[in-house]
């Protein structure tokens, strides 16, 4: 065999050993940064051995959601959408109330749109957990924290 030609595949059982947790905090970040370091995290790309085809991502704990920041006039502009399935029901919720009900949602919605939309997305994005405050119930896993 010529070994110029072979290439290294990682398996998932390999992959499911080096999986680690990191804690990320939020406040005062801005939110697509932000996010696009999550997706980062969770793809695998930090890591040498990333295969686009296998999960090599690391579990995200991400403090503090509610206190993310937008730039510009998206604060008063953004809108997040969605549609019930009936006729005339699309509806939108502005950011600053989604901000005051749901924070976490903000961060998922934005990191959601940069994985892949097929099911190796759905089980990247099982491995992020977001918390509004900065309690978080994961402790045992001993995250590490990282400042982004």
């Amino acid at each position: 065999m010529n070994k110029k030609n072979e290439t290294k595949f990682v398996s998932n059982e390999e992959a499911q050993k080096s999986k680690k947790w990191y804690l990320l905090d939020a406040s005062g970040k801005t939110l697509g940064r932000f996010a696009s370091e999550i997706a980062k995290i969770l793809r695998g790309k930090h890591k040498p051995d990333y295969t686009p085809n296998v999960d090599t991502g690391d579990h995200v704990v991400v403090v503090n959601a509610d206190k993310i920041i937008v730039s510009g006039n998206k604060s008063a502009q953004k809108e997040y959408r969605y549609y019930t399935g009936h006729i005339g029901g699309m509806r939108a919720i502005p950011y600053e109330v989604m901000k005051e009900k749901n924070p976490e949602r903000i961060i998922e919605h934005a990191v959601k749109g940069m994985v892949p939309r097929n099911r190796l997305g759905r089980k990247q994005m099982k491995k992020l957990r977001i918390f509004s405050g900065d309690q978080h119930d994961l402790a045992a896993q001993k995250p590490i924290a990282v400042n982004i």
